[in-house]
């Protein structure tokens, strides 16, 4: 697999992040780590946005954050225009997310989940493709539309 991903943490996704990139290895994914690097405190909307901005030049083809929730952190890569980053906390979400609406960063909480479940959400995410179905494409469509009327 040539898919390169981007994954970044706040401090409360650190512990997390450090299984997700032993999994990534284990897998050989190429991976960019964007911090943090230890468990003091860090701002996540500056994760959030290093990461998102990877995705959205290209840098990368999937992003995953991972603050104490997800939320926050996730909130924060979504105000990237392009960046469709879904909040996870099941397998079947995770699937979904990629068939029906190309999500392409997700975000998991490192105080709500096991490392277990978190791998298992992560590998369903970047092993599940895009449905292309028409209906799906017309709805992300209008996701980017509304970005374009707000991001003016």
């Amino acid at each position: 697999m040539n898919m390169k991903i981007a994954i970044g943490s706040d401090h409360g996704g650190f512990e997390l992040k450090k299984e997700i990139i032993e999994y990534f290895k284990e897998k050989g994914y190429q991976y960019k780590d964007y911090g943090t690097y230890t468990t003091a405190s860090v701002d996540y909307p500056d994760i959030g946005l290093a990461v998102a901005e990877a995705v959205k030049n290209k840098e990368a083809d999937r992003g995953i954050v991972i603050c104490g929730t997800g939320i926050g952190i996730g909130i924060s890569a979504n105000k990237v225009p392009g960046i469709r980053c879904a909040m996870l906390s099941d397998i079947y979400s995770a699937q979904m997310t990629r068939e029906h609406n190309d999500a392409n960063m997700m975000a998991l909480g490192g105080r709500t989940m096991g490392a277990g479940l978190a791998i298992m959400i992560v590998d369903k995410f970047l092993n599940t493709d895009f449905s292309y179905e028409q209906r799906h494409q017309r709805r992300i469509d209008k996701i980017t539309e509304i970005e374009k009327k707000y991001n003016k």
